[in-house]
């Protein structure tokens, strides 16, 4: 017994080392970035994120071969998913203008090992959406010129034979990658001027599509002759919604340069909204158009936008939308550049990433080094893989992150204090996360002690009641729960919730094609996933939430998140298995890299105390003052003694 109890000590401390949280700094708007960007630039940037090689490529192919005219149902849907996530971005970006979006914010909330994989998921996919897209820009560009580079490289060069590789390499994807490096190496204002040039260039074309579109439209092309408005029924509609959910991902570039805003508080949000709002009205428009000018049918997938135009007779107006689709695309990567550095430099700051990565150029002020070496990167991957073989990696990390978010939110919602708060809103410091059990350090432990301890007046703690606490409300009937610690029963649910949807979701997406399960237990098991789903959501808004803030903060929490959740976990089960398989490799990379670095130089673990003893997080004691229960508890280290000073501390409060 006695040998047992060292061992999960261990056990206990080591699973504390993967659950901290991160300590925010005072003054959160201190940064050794340039803060330059306006709510316009961050716009630009979350337009050109969105608004690429989907508008020009993706419509066409998902109204010929998933959905029909009815693609237009399906952005429909797409967006409103992707409002659900854009608001948890939006909250957070305000509340936390630091870059790394997706990662930081999981970290500050959630805990340490699920932020780094987080943003080891959102490295890859950066680097493989910027590597598809150069691919994609240098296709349209060769076939404006009747693919002429292709045939000279293939006939100078040489052609390869290699599973996953390209036919050739791509010399003019890899050139375009490197010189967008350049650029953003420059620093922020130089990439968001380069973005606003592309972008409006971009709005410019996509408006001459609509105003030339719709003079052109024939509505006999949504006619039951054509094959209807909805040739492939609601099944279509829906696999056309998750293919059209991708083309929104571009958002997140605003939560991620919101340490570069000159006022996060108000930019971030305001940017998210009308960025989001333009790319969807431009798709939804666009995609109308596009299946009222010819039937769809006879889309071409590949350029579907100028060849529409060319079959119509007006060849001039195919050539401007073939330029315009590449200023669309040169943003998409700008918005790919300028995005991950900032996020492997937010992770290598914090110790669990390489340290290179986090030093800034003290004239650009941008981290030069990552920019460099992930641009090069992104060369690489341009010049050596295929299209197909780097799209097939896309879009599970993306969901992932959302779905981290989203529960992050829920969570940040139901802590004591306002831990991601600025300083100059609120002066409160950070909390420990739900997820962190027993804190991670000495002082944080004796908070939540004495936390405890404050307890004991019940009539105060009635009139105030914490974050994480039982609504007064519901104590008449829900009593059960008062006797649990603040934010447990929340942090349960919201593991259970993440359980629940899982399950949820595996049944409607395999329940009748793979499982095969009767109707009567597919039935049963939705009725009973789904009561489990509601229950958790239940449990979590029967507690009270921090007090409203002067920064942003998305409505109906925790329903708003939990569709979020609910909607991504589905959409990841539909992915291909080979994308769940080549996931499941990269994540074991990422465990190698942070348990052979990140684990050991976080700057968590250097803040710790090199050893302190604390045997039980529930302490209960029969006295009734301070100073007998000081007596119950004798420290037996010099960290307890501490604890003893902040108690009475507390008393003579």
């Amino acid at each position: 017994m006695a040998s047992w109890l060292p061992r999960s000590a261990d056990l206990a401390r080591f699973c504390q080392k993967l659950n901290r949280v991160k300590t925010l700094e005072d003054d959160m708007m201190e940064t050794s970035f340039n803060r330059c960007l306006t709510t316009v630039d961050l716009t630009l940037l979350g337009i050109g994120g969105m608004i690429g090689s989907g508008l020009y490529v993706l419509t066409g192919t998902v109204a010929k071969e998933i959905a029909g005219p009815a693609v237009i149902v399906s952005f429909i849907i797409a967006g409103f998913a992707s409002l659900l996530a854009a608001l948890c971005y939006a909250e957070f970006g305000a509340r936390v203008p630091k870059t790394g979006s997706a990662y930081m914010f999981t970290y500050i909330s959630v805990g340490e090992i699920w932020a780094f994989l987080i943003g080891w998921n959102v490295l890859l996919e950066y680097m493989i959406g910027g590597a598809a897209v150069a691919r994609a820009w240098s296709g349209y560009l060769d076939s404006i010129f009747n693919h002429k580079i292709k045939n000279f490289t293939e006939t100078h060069v040489g052609t390869w034979h290699v599973p996953f590789l390209a036919h050739y390499p791509d010399f003019l994807a890899s050139g375009i990658l490197l010189i967008a490096t350049a650029f953003i190496s420059f620093g922020a204002k130089v990439s968001s001027w380069l973005n606003h040039v592309f972008s409006a260039i971009s709005m410019g074309v996509i408006l001459f599509i609509l105003i030339m579109g719709f003079i052109l439209a024939e509505p006999k092309n949504w006619s039951v002759k054509e094959g209807g408005f909805a040739p492939y029924g609601l099944s279509g509609i829906m696999t056309g919604t998750a293919t059209c959910f991708y083309a929104f991902v571009g958002f997140d570039v605003i939560a991620a340069s919101s340490e570069e805003a000159r006022n996060p508080q108000k930019a971030v949000p305001r940017a998210i909204a009308f960025s989001l709002g333009l790319a969807t009205g431009s798709y939804i428009l666009v995609s109308m158009v596009l299946t009222l000018m010819v039937p769809w049918h006879t889309l071409d997938p590949d350029s579907a936008l100028a060849d529409a135009f060319y079959r119509r007779g007006y060849s001039w107006a195919g050539l401007l939308v073939a330029a315009g689709s590449i200023c669309a695309m040169n943003t998409v990567l700008l918005s790919n550049l300028f995005s991950l550095p900032r996020i492997v430099y937010a992770m290598a700051e914090d110790g669990l990433f390489f340290q290179v990565f986090s030093q800034v150029h003290p004239r650009t002020q941008v981290p030069v080094i990552g920019i460099v070496v992930f641009g090069v990167l992104m060369a690489v991957l341009a010049l050596i893989f295929d299209l197909e073989a780097l799209v097939q990696f896309l879009s599970i990390g993306t969901l992932l992150a959302y779905t981290f978010v989203a529960a992050s939110i829920i969570v940040l919602r139901f802590q004591q204090g306002k831990p991601a708060a600025p300083s100059h809103l609120t002066g409160n410091q950070p909390s420990p996360g739900p997820s962190e059990g027993p804190s991670t350090s000495g002082l944080k432990e004796y908070e939540s002690f004495s936390d405890k301890l404050q307890l004991v007046d019940k009539d105060k703690a009635k009139e105030h009641r914490e974050p994480g606490q039982l609504k007064a409300a519901f104590e008449p009937y829900l009593e059960f729960l008062s006797d649990f610690y603040p934010r447990e029963v929340v942090t349960v649910a919201v593991i259970t919730l993440m359980v629940s949807a899982i399950c949820l979701c595996s049944i409607l997406v395999f329940g009748n094609s793979h499982l095969h399960l009767p109707t009567w237990s597919y039935s049963l098991l939705l009725v009973l996933f789904s009561l489990g789903f509601l229950l958790s959501l239940f449990l979590i808004w029967v507690h009270e939430q921090q007090q409203r803030t002067q920064t942003f903060q998305i409505p109906l929490v925790p329903l708003t998140p939990a569709l979020s959740i609910l909607l991504n976990i589905y959409l990841m089960l539909k992915l291909h298995y080979m994308t769940w398989l080549r996931f499941s490799i990269w994540l074991i990379i990422g465990l190698l890299v942070y348990f052979g670095y990140g684990i050991w130089h976080s700057k968590e673990n250097l803040r710790e105390p090199k050893s302190h003893n604390v045997s039980a997080r529930y302490v209960v004691f029969p006295s009734s003052s301070l100073e007998e229960t000081l007596q119950a508890v004798q420290p037996s280290t010099q960290a307890s003694t501490g604890l003893a000073d902040i108690v009475n501390e507390e008393a003579k409060r």
